[in-house]
């Protein structure tokens, strides 16, 4: 321990910790790590020991506020050595007196509470090849998203996240980074009802975040990001389980749960209404 060195990653040296997050079965987007380390490049923290890396975890701060925390590894022969430890304090240091949020895995969420996290709600992974037989119909029309649309977006999500996170939703929903993403937006009587985001990943594709003010609404989105995909591509969504909505539109589709993870927040929190999160946009960032 005395060696370790927990200190702020370049972007080149956090693609290792997205290489170990792989290999955990977390299946990161392709274009994922350019876009998060974007939001705070000092909250991606690695631990070196002896000049070799060997933990990592992101901290990112959204506002003043508001934080959220993710990434949080430690290569398995050098786990209850105390590394695992001195890169969780540096990363609260961080992040400072902010609110935190992450989303624990079920195997750290005892840990995470003695830490002063408070459990807000289950959420799950769904995964499968969608059965998409109908296409659903509602008054409204969906499209592409165009930067145009952005101040409606980003209006829309304060509805959805706890905290203002504006720079992140410019560069999820910029077209510059179509060949990864694709966002579409559904509109009701000219205004915003919905959007949602597609990204390829190592394996098939995530659709994240899921916003829309109803469940039809939620559906045509799904459908219209699934549609033009490869015939038999693969679909993950992270459903909230308190939308009873969600889980029926999952259920539609023939989506399997896969596993689940628990959103936990430390510090004070006003939590947004689940009605309209029909899949939250990251487990990493929330």
């Amino acid at each position: 321990m005395s060696d370790l060195i927990v200190r702020p990653a370049s972007k080149d040296e956090f693609a290792i910790a997205v290489e170990w997050a792989a290999a955990e079965g977390w299946n990161p987007g392709l274009g994922d790590l350019e876009t998060f380390y974007n939001v705070d490049p000092a909250g991606f923290l690695m631990g070196w020991q002896d000049g070799v890396p060997v933990s990592s975890i992101s901290v990112v701060r959204y506002s003043k506020q508001f934080g959220f925390l993710g990434f949080y590894i430690v290569r398995s022969n050098y786990r209850g050595t105390g590394v695992g430890l001195a890169t969780w304090n540096a990363g609260m240091a961080h992040l400072g007196d902010r609110t935190i949020g992450l989303d624990g895995v079920v195997d750290q969420q005892e840990n995470y509470k003695r830490s002063g996290f408070v459990y807000a709600g289950k959420n799950v992974r769904f995964t499968g090849v969608p059965l998409i037989e109908t296409e659903t119909r509602f008054e409204g029309s969906i499209r592409d998203f165009l930067p145009t649309d952005i101040d409606a977006v980003l209006a829309y999500d304060k509805f959805c996240f706890p905290a203002d996170r504006e720079s992140f939703v410019r560069d999820w929903t910029d077209v510059q980074h179509s060949n990864y993403r694709k966002t579409k937006i559904a509109l009701l009587d000219g205004e915003l009802a919905g959007y949602a985001t597609i990204r390829e990943c190592r394996s098939g594709y995530k659709i994240g975040p899921l916003f829309a003010d109803t469940q039809q609404i939620a559906q045509g989105l799904f459908e219209q990001l699934c549609s033009g995909l490869p015939k038999g591509s693969e679909i993950s969504l992270d459903v909230p389980q308190a939308n009873t909505g969600a889980g029926k539109l999952v259920e539609q589709y023939g989506l399997q749960a896969a596993f689940e993870t628990a959103r936990m927040y430390r510090g004070p929190i006003e939590e947004p209404s689940s009605s309209k999160i029909f899949g939250i946009t990251t487990f990493e960032l929330g």
